[in-house]
């Protein structure tokens, strides 16, 4: 058995990755953490993918934030996803800010940051460029493929591009295609940063440049409001006061939820960068796996020898349970073997992150389907 729990390693890809927009990228770098043993025979890896603010983190403390991996819940010894007896790989995806090729990395033709003339990318060149890390890595077919939200994303398109290299794939409040509100909500996370004078036409990188920080908090907070529910931000915060009795009749902070979409906005920026943020919103604004088979989504997935794992989470408006219904149908029709569950929670979008006791139960079952390894 291979030892590969580290917690962050990079690795070049070998040959130019070919991009959707008909361009195709040099000299890129892949940031990953994987935990676990790789067996003998390299047939027990998981994939995890995360969502549009996640990385590689999945189970060791951010190295910026130094909070717990984004699901150290549902990955380690014992857990769901457990790593006592599976190979778990997380990379970080492609345009963003945590060690893989992005709009801030060098371009190895300018010797400069991207900025806005790195390549417009899609979720199946996110896709791509993983399928070439693991062929690096020397893993011909994961086990399974896992994501929630944009990693969902990630994970229906490794079942509609790589069939035969994934063997299950779990798909947690997620979507087949992008919706026009979804798209609504981006665009004005888009503007908010494009808006910010700091932005510079995305040119903000080095010689001491602000990054548009106000821009990307907005963008945060507007994009936060998708992840909750109704419900539960009434429970959490209702109309309740921050850290006063009255009101001040101004423009402060005066509820406890202005002060939590501030402190969301402030900390995010932290750790991500701007232009990423335009790109991975676009890349999902993009995604339609219909698009290329006539608007028919059970031909992407025809014929597919893929088990399948859909969760949806009946408070999530984001991604609601109709999406992963139309996945289903689609799935059945085109004969594949998929189960699917509707799970209730407070949480809104954001449960497929929090602790959940039948999410918990269901993963590590299909993940084990049933047997003992």
């Amino acid at each position: 058995m291979q030892n590969a729990d580290r917690h962050s390693q990079s690795v070049k890809l070998g040959s130019p990755l070919p991009l959707d927009c008909g361009k195709q990228l040099e000299g890129v770098e892949i940031a990953y953490a994987s935990h676990g043993m790789l067996n003998a025979d390299k047939d027990n890896a998981i994939l995890i993918c995360h969502a549009l603010t996640g990385d590689q983190y999945v189970a060791s403390d951010h190295p910026v934030t130094g909070k717990p991996g984004w699901w150290v819940r549902m990955v380690g010894p014992g857990k769901p996803i457990d790593t006592d007896r599976y190979h778990v790989i997380c990379a970080n995806v492609l345009g963003s800010c945590m060690g893989s090729t992005g709009p801030a990395s060098i371009c190895p033709v300018t010797g400069k940051p991207y900025a806005m003339d790195f390549p417009v990318i899609t979720i199946a060149d996110m896709v791509r460029a993983q399928a070439m890390l693991l062929d690096h890595l020397g893993i011909e077919k994961l086990h399974a493929v896992v994501g929630g939200s944009m990693g969902g994303m990630q994970a229906l398109s490794w079942a509609a591009q790589y069939p035969m290299r994934v063997g299950a794939a779990a798909i947690i409040a997620s979507t087949s295609r992008h919706s026009a509100q979804n798209i609504a909500f981006h665009e004005v996370g888009r503007q908010a940063i494009m808006a910010d004078p700091s932005w510079q036409g995305g040119e903000y990188y080095g010689d001491g440049s602000a990054a548009p920080s106000a821009g990307l908090a907005v963008a945060r907070m507007a994009a936060h409001i998708t992840y909750l529910s109704e419900a539960g931000l009434t429970e959490k915060f209702g109309r309740r006061l921050q850290d006063r009795d009255t009101k001040t009749f101004g423009f402060d902070a005066d509820f406890q939820i202005e002060s939590y979409l501030r402190h969301q906005g402030i900390n995010f920026v932290e750790r991500f960068d701007a232009n990423s943020y335009l790109y991975i919103t676009r890349a999902m604004d993009y995604f339609d796996l219909s698009e290329a088979h006539g608007g028919m989504l059970a031909k992407a997935f025809a014929g597919t020898p893929v088990r399948f794992c859909l969760i949806s989470f009946n408070t999530d408006w984001l991604y609601p349970t109709a999406e992963s219904r139309t996945i289903l149908q689609a799935l059945h029709a085109a004969g594949a073997d998929a189960s699917f569950v509707e799970l209730e929670s407070p949480f809104g979008h954001d449960a497929f992150l929090l602790e959940n006791a039948e999410m918990e139960a269901i993963i590590r079952g299909f993940l084990g389907n049933g047997e003992e390894r």
